[in-house]
C-alpha cells in the first residue's frame, strides 16, 4: 500500500478511537499526526500540482523554462567546459581512436575509378587499350579497395597520425565547435521535454523518498501531540 496512504489512514484511526472513546491523549497524537502527515502530503503534492487559492504551488509546470535552463547551465557549465574537453582530448590513449569501422565503411569504389581514368589519359593509355582498354582492369577493382582500406587502416593506428589527429582536436576553435554542437543536442533534447514528462520523471525518481517525508511527518507531529497532551 502507499506509505503516504497508510499513514493518513493510521493518523486518522487514532483521531477516531481517541473522539469515540473519549481518550484525549490519543485524539491529540491522531490530529497531529494527521497534520503533519497531510500538511506533508500537500506540499509534495503541490509540486507537480496548481491548488487553487494556493499560492506558490504547481512548482514544476510553473517554472518549466528555468528548470530547463537549469539543466543547460548544467550541463554546459559543469560537463562540457572548455578545459573539461581539452583534458579529455589530452588524457585520452591514442590507441582508443578507432577509426577502422569509419574506413570500412567508406566508398572507395570513386578512388579506383580515379585512378583507371589516370593510367588511361597517361603515356600508358595506348598499351592499355592494346590490352582490352580499362575493363581490363575491372578485375583488380575489389583488390585494390581492399588493400587501400587495409593501408588506411594502418595508416590510423600509427602513432604519428594519432598524435597529429589529437594535436587537430585540441585546437580552441574545434572544441568551441564540439562545444556548440553539445550545446544544440542539449537543446534539442530539452524541446522534447513537457511539463507533464518532466513531472513524470521527477515524481519516478523520488516518489519513495517523498512518502518517506508523509510518514516521519505523521510520526513527528504524533510525538509532538502526545507532548502537548501530556503537559496540558
Amino acid at each position: 500500500m502507499n506509505k503516504s496512504l497508510l499513514t493518513n489512514m493510521i493518523a486518522a484511526s487514532f483521531v477516531v478511537v481517541g473522539y469515540f472513546m473519549t481518550q484525549p491523549l490519543i485524539l491529540t497524537v491522531g490530529l497531529f499526526a494527521l497534520s503533519g502527515a497531510v500538511t506533508n502530503w500537500l506540499a509534495v503534492y503541490m509540486l507537480f500540482e496548481k491548488v487553487p487559492g494556493l499560492y506558490g504551488s504547481g512548482v514544476v509546470p510553473n517554472r518549466f523554462e528555468e528548470f530547463k535552463a537549469g539543466i543547460k547551465h548544467l550541463m554546459m557549465v559543469q560537463f562540457f567546459t572548455e578545459e573539461n574537453i581539452d583534458r579529455f582530448l589530452t588524457v585520452s590513449d591514442s590507441k582508443a581512436i578507432n577509426l577502422a569501422p569509419v574506413i570500412d565503411k567508406v566508398d572507395l569504389a570513386p578512388s579506383f575509378d580515379a585512378l583507371v581514368s589516370t593510367v588511361e589519359k597517361s603515356s600508358l593509355g595506348p598499351m592499355l587499350a592494346m590490352f582490352g582498354g580499362t575493363e581490363a582492369l575491372l578485375p583488380l577493382k575489389v583488390p585494390f579497395i581492399e588493400k587501400m582500406k587495409q593501408s588506411l587502416v594502418e595508416l590510423s593506428e600509427s602513432e604519428q597520425f594519432n598524435q597529429i589527429l589529437l594535436n587537430e582536436l585540441e585546437q580552441p576553435n574545434v572544441i568551441a565547435d564540439i562545444q556548440a554542437k553539445v550545446a544544440n543536442i542539449v537543446d534539442q533534447r530539452l524541446n522534447e521535454l513537457t511539463p507533464e514528462l518532466v513531472k513524470q520523471i521527477i515524481q519516478e525518481m523520488i516518489k519513495q523518498h517523498l512518502g518517506w517525508l508523509v510518514v516521519w511527518g505523521g510520526v513527528f507531529g504524533g510525538l509532538i501531540g502526545a507532548f502537548a497532551a501530556l503537559i496540558s
